[in-house]
């Protein structure tokens, strides 16, 4: 059974860092594997979060950006926010990548022996949450589903997160896992 949880974002708030990442990207004709490094910031922000003077929100923002090893490329860059509900005691994730794709996905967190986890999803055509995204994006790499994992303990962050995608004529889930420490 899950623990009681006041604020599950708090513990999220730092600079964290990640060397073991493998992107595996689509192409028309073999997919690409690129080992890439990672930074996430997660501040807090200076406001409290109401909504209609029912809804209270804590929230803290980020910053992600993914580098390729190679050649310290900017594979990825990710500006959002982590939403907890007070009331309904739900996780949100709303996020822009700058290709034209915004999600705001949902979902649970639980917090047992010490290890805090919070996972969200979202689908096409969902009733609750959304994906919006550009003509191009729409037309060349639609999104169709995402899903993400954050699990924290002893100042080590874990993720998994998989986006399947329509492009090149085919569905593609685009999978990431990754450990990061605190700095």
């Amino acid at each position: 059974m899950s623990e009681n949880i006041e604020n599950p974002l708090v513990q999220l708030i730092g600079v964290w860092k990640g060397e073991m990442g493998v992107d595996i990207a689509p192409k028309p004709e073999e997919d690409e594997n690129n080992p890439y490094y990672e930074v996430l910031t997660i501040e807090p922000i200076e406001l409290e979060v109401e909504n209609a003077e029912e809804q209270e929100l804590d929230a803290v923002r980020y910053h992600q950006v993914v580098r390729e090893k190679a050649n310290d490329k900017v594979s990825h860059s990710e500006t959002g926010y982590w939403l907890w509900d007070k009331n309904e005691h739900t996780i949100m994730n709303s996020f822009s990548i700058p290709r034209g794709v915004n999600i705001l996905a949902g979902g649970e967190v639980t917090f047992i022996n010490n290890e805090l986890k919070l996972e969200v999803a979202v689908a096409e055509n969902d009733t609750k949450w959304g994906i919006v995204q550009s003509p191009f994006m729409l037309k060349k790499a639609k999104t169709l589903s995402f899903k993400r994992s954050f699990t924290l303990k002893n100042n080590t962050l874990s993720y998994t997160q998989e986006m399947m995608l329509d492009i090149y004529g085919k569905t593609f889930a685009h999978t990431d896992v990754n450990t990061l420490t605190k700095e």
